[in-house]
């Protein structure tokens, strides 16, 4: 027997010990689709542009903001987060102009378009962890219960991390008729936890599907992928282009700032509304999510460079992912949205709105937020919308307000 002989059992038998919730690593026909993606290099899915995707800088140094007692007390609301209470009765009526946007909470958004109903990213589980013990857990509760949210044509997910992909809530949405549009690689996952392959659109970067009318294209972002200690990144991250006869939205699932937004605006836009990620950034990892700034010059990269349609922050409030306070990714990007001239919406979780009508506006996170230093990227670096001279902003006390 070799060497090689003895440890290839051994790995089966690792592989085979993989508790459901890191689910599978494609195999087979997908695997052969993956090695021929043109994405797809030395043996890993590559971003559009070079991104470092562990943590940089001193771990002591980040574990001592990250675990500081005052810092975690900011990090968290200080009140009830309060959840939109009617979603269910608001869902009722169909949108009169034909899109209408519910924030459920993080990336989770409900978007019904040109009578078609599409879920970006459900997460309805109480942690985003492969452990129901431990892991980030959720601040405030789902606005409305999964089951009575009705019937959903197609579940978009943009990439396989915990807080945009999760277990129970894909098991739920198993038992529906609902078709899923993931990128390449992710359907292995989603196939372990009973999702029947036929129900699967599994797609590459600039690849296409149509379900009962809509267009879901995949496009790219600037992240990385993995459920467990072994990254191989073998499932690749996306953003998502959606189309009906009438209206176009744009979901940026999880992602740094990069040029490609604006070749993603050009062949797929302008868009009636965007979803942008604007939280659980970091200086120790600024090429994978953007800040409040930079989600605003991407939306406008998206608009052809200019304000158009209507922006929704997402990837905020649900979740402890970063060092910064809770409430500063919505309290920023609403300061970004007024240099720009950029209509903006901020909903409650669960609060539906039309990008088409009146756009929810009340800085609601104030009256549960601790005070928020202004943060270095705000005060020390050009203004990214804009362009120009450095804007030095004072601290937010939006304690005091309450």
């Amino acid at each position: 027997m070799t060497g090689a002989d003895y440890f290839v059992p051994f790995r089966t038998k690792l592989r085979s010990m993989r508790t459901e919730p890191f689910g599978a690593d494609p195999a087979g026909a997908r695997m052969q689709r993956i090695l021929s993606s043109p994405n797809f290099a030395d043996g890993v899915f590559q971003n559009p542009l070079g991104a470092r995707t562990r943590p940089s800088g001193s771990g002591l140094e980040f574990a001592k903001v990250y675990f500081q007692k005052e810092q975690r007390i900011r990090r968290a609301p200080a009140g009830t987060v309060p959840v939109h209470a009617t979603t269910i009765a608001d869902l009722a009526a169909p949108p009169a102009t034909g899109l209408r946007l519910t924030w459920m909470g993080h990336s989770s958004v409900l978007a019904e378009i040109d009578g078609g109903r599409v879920l970006f990213d459900p997460v309805w589980g109480d942690r985003c962890s492969p452990f129901p013990f431990a892991g980030p857990k959720r601040l405030h509760p789902v606005p409305v219960p999964l089951a009575t949210l009705g019937p959903v044509d197609v579940v978009v997910i943009s990439h396989d991390h915990y807080d945009h992909l999760d277990l129970p809530t894909i098991r739920a949405l198993a038992g529906t008729d609902t078709a899923f549009a993931v990128p390449l690689g992710v359907g292995a996952h989603l196939e372990r936890w009973g999702v029947a392959p036929d129900r699967l659109r599994e797609l590459d970067w600039n690849e296409t599907a149509k379900v009962d009318g809509i267009s879901l294209t995949a496009t790219p972002a600037r992240h990385f992928c993995g459920r467990g200690l072994r990254n191989n990144q073998h499932t690749l991250w996306a953003s998502w282009a959606v189309s009906g006869p009438e209206h176009r939205i744009y979901h940026s699932g999880d992602t740094g700032y990069f040029p490609g937004f604006r070749d993603i605006g050009a062949e797929h836009g302008p868009f009636d509304a965007t979803m942008i990620q604007i939280g659980a950034y970091s200086e120790y990892w600024p090429d994978i999510h953007m800040t409040p700034a930079e989600g605003m010059r991407a939306h406008l990269d998206l608009q052809g460079g200019r304000p158009h349609g209507v922006m929704l922050p997402i990837h905020w409030g649900t979740f402890n992912l970063a060092p910064h306070a809770w409430a500063e990714p919505a309290e920023w990007t609403k300061d970004a949205a007024e240099e720009a001239e950029q209509a903006a919406a901020f909903p409650r979780p669960g609060e539906p709105f039309e990008p088409g009508g009146t756009l929810p506006a009340d800085p609601w996170w104030r009256a549960v937020s601790a005070s928020m230093a202004a943060p270095q990227w705000r005060t020390a670096t050009p203004d990214a919308v804009q362009g120009g001279a450095p804007v030095a902003r004072r601290d937010l006390d939006v304690a005091g307000e309450r």
